[in-house]
């Protein structure tokens, strides 16, 4: 059954799991992904052609929120990219439970903020838990072939985490 918690997600968490052909599952964890617009516009506009991005573009469960504080924006952008930046201000102006996005520097802001995060892999992680998926290994095998970037002990510790 769906999450009725509020999520905010970054692009690279969507277009990764799009890559794997995962992307449908988070409908199942959660009702309503929220991207801000340069998030939709990195996947949808820039991404065009690009794996996953018809896919997202489609997919009903993923709205566009507009960001009202553009100074935040503004503010994030000294140390993170438009799309990092306007998932965190979004998640801020929503008061959201949840936060879907990987790059470290971009967590690390996320969380002293105080928001809960997750990456790609934490979200493999809740899919095999709740019996979505049956196997990790293969899925990061093929996002490691797809240069998504993960350290061979994250690599490991997965694995171990989901007993494979």
């Amino acid at each position: 059954m769906p999450s009725l918690l509020v999520v905010i997600s970054d692009a690279t968490p969507l277009i990764a799991l799009s890559k794997i052909k995962q992307l449908h599952y988070l409908a199942d964890l959660f009702d309503t992904i929220y991207v801000p617009q340069a998030v939709y516009d990195e996947i949808t506009v820039s991404g065009k052609g690009r794996s996953g991005a018809q896919e997202i573009a489609q997919a009903s469960w993923i709205i566009v929120r507009k960001i009202e504080d553009k100074s935040r924006v503004e503010y994030l952008l000294t140390q993170l990219d438009i799309g990092e930046a306007e998932a965190i201000v979004l998640a801020q102006e929503v008061n959201a439970g949840l936060l879907l996005v990987d790059e470290r520097k971009a967590r690390a802001v996320a969380q002293r903020l105080g928001f809960n995060v997750i990456g790609t892999v934490g979200l493999l992680l809740l899919l095999k838990e709740q019996g979505k998926i049956s196997r990790i290994r293969p899925l990061l095998d093929k996002l490691r072939s797809l240069n998504f970037r993960l350290s061979e002990r994250v690599y490991n510790q997965v694995i171990s985490q989901a007993n494979e």
